[in-house]
């Protein structure tokens, strides 16, 4: 075999790879051979069958078979050989064949950078320790408390108000014309609770029950429906009923109606649930910060497929959640489209860079510092994933058992918060308490710098938990972890 280096730029790597003829014949041969051992034609006893009858027989797809091996393993060898760590699966193609004659083809790739690690133990950085107020428990109770109330209707007669229940029936039009999902009736509606459009609901209270009125309305500029977006609407509002919501006793009883032994039992359940998502939102934030710093602090090149094959992944998911907007005008709308299309490809593009310049990084300390992951930790993951789909749980362990690359999936955040862990044990860390109502206004002001720094126009925005069911922000804030560095 011979090699010959026909471009280094950068990370851009070019070689014309000659494969001698007698070595392509050799190859070719040898499996005719094989063949002959296990072929059964008429005529010929089982295995006697001549290798030039096998070869007139069988010999193109042997070829082909062989050529794909030998391209293969040589262009394994000749990265090898040159020292090369492909950053991507190289760029095959053959440029001379004959058969009988040599086999040339040329193969590009772009390497792995060369990343010179900074003084880990040099970091420093701040972890905030948001403490746990009983008062945050007792507002999970009233949210769980009010999640189960009861309404009846008002005795006697008088206005409607804010936290009362209008039942109603309405039709909405745009320009005398009625709109899809714009119609209703007994339709039970909280006033105060902002689940319709702004201004609908405040034009609902202070009236008796059984009048009919218009409600004008504006549609907000990024309404999820765009036909609808900005537009003016009239809504034909019948009001039925007014009914006094009651919350529910926060007692035993409300304990057990969400699975718990007592009330006793549910407190405790909501601290810990509360400890939990706290700490994880403590951590996505230290995390950010750390990777803050790497990303200032290294600086080398990065594979410009690699980018480019993020940015594709980014893209689709963006067209795909403006096609999910279109079609479900309730989705809110992240104000995405108020960029024209080669501004958001340009900020997306900055975002690709980002993440595989952290994932190269990240990559490189776990190489050099021999950072692996256990089967029994992997385990432990793919089990916790086939929890979240009860009653299929065997279903989801037998599409792991079968798709490697769905495992891929799984360890590959395992292994990236592997090597985050030994960063932080490396690191200078300072660990400082906060009160939950500090440290949701630095996440806010976190979140309003990302903001103006341009990047990701979706952020986390993180809430405080009320029950299992309802812990948003433990998911938003991981996700934005993950935004960071995927």
């Amino acid at each position: 075999m011979q090699i010959t280096e026909t471009k280094s730029e950068g990370l851009s790597r070019e070689y014309t790879i000659n494969l001698p003829a007698d070595e392509i014949e050799e190859k070719v041969t040898h499996k005719l051979k094989e063949i002959q051992r296990t072929a059964n034609l008429p005529g010929f006893r089982p295995g006697k069958v001549p290798v030039p009858i096998l070869r007139k027989r069988f010999g193109q797809a042997v070829l082909g078979e062989v050529l794909e091996r030998a391209v293969g393993d040589s262009s394994q060898q000749a990265l090898s050989e040159k020292g090369v760590r492909p950053a991507m699966q190289p760029e095959i193609e053959i440029t001379t064949f004959e058969d009988g004659s040599d086999l040339e083809y040329k193969m590009s790739v772009e390497t792995l950078p060369d990343i010179e690690l900074t003084d880990l133990t040099k970091i420093k950085l701040e972890r905030l320790v948001p403490k746990a107020d009983p008062k945050d428990v007792d507002d999970a109770l009233e949210n769980i408390a009010k999640a189960h109330q009861t309404s009846e209707p008002i005795k006697g007669k008088r206005k409607s108000k804010a936290g009362d229940i209008v039942v109603i029936d309405f039709v909405g039009s745009v320009d005398g014309e009625e709109f899809p999902g714009g119609k209703a009736e007994d339709y039970q509606l909280e006033l105060g609770s902002d689940s319709f459009i702004p201004g609908f609901e405040d034009q609902l209270t202070g009236i008796n029950a059984g009048n009919e009125m218009d409600v004008s309305v504006t549609f907000p500029e990024g309404y999820g429906a765009t036909e609808l977006a900005g537009k003016d609407a009239l809504f034909k509002v019948n009001i039925k009923e007014i009914r006094e919501a009651t919350p529910a006793h926060i007692d035993d009883e409300l304990a057990k109606k969400t699975g718990m032994e007592n009330l006793e039992k549910l407190k405790e359940s909501i601290a810990e649930e509360q400890a939990r998502e706290y700490n994880s939102v403590a951590r996505m934030r230290a995390k950010r910060l750390l990777l803050d710093q790497l990303f200032e602090v290294h600086e080398f090149d990065v594979p410009s497929k690699m980018v480019d094959q993020e940015f594709d992944t980014i893209w689709n998911q963006y067209e795909e959640q403006k096609k999910a907007q279109a079609e479900n005008p309730d989705t809110e709308a992240d104000g995405g489209d108020e960029k024209s299309e080669d501004e958001q490809r340009d900020e997306f593009r900055e975002i690709a860079g980002r993440r595989v310049r952290l994932g190269l990084l990240l990559a490189e300390i776990g190489r050099q510092n021999e950072i692996q992951i256990g089967q029994e930790e992997i385990n432990r993951a793919i089990m916790e994933e086939a929890r979240n789909y009860p009653g299929q749980e065997q279903q989801v362990l037998e599409f792991y058992k079968e798709n490697p690359q769905a495992v891929e999936n799984v360890t590959a955040p395992l292994y990236e918060e592997k090597v985050v862990d030994f960063i932080l044990e490396l690191a200078n860390v300072t660990d400082k308490k906060i009160s939950m109502k500090d440290f949701m206004a630095i996440l806010e002001k976190d979140n309003e710098e990302e903001e103006k720094r341009a990047k990701p126009k979706k952020k986390a925005t993180v809430k405080k938990p009320a029950t299992k069911k309802k812990a948003a922000s433990k998911k938003k804030a991981d996700k934005e972890a993950g935004d960071e560095a995927e």
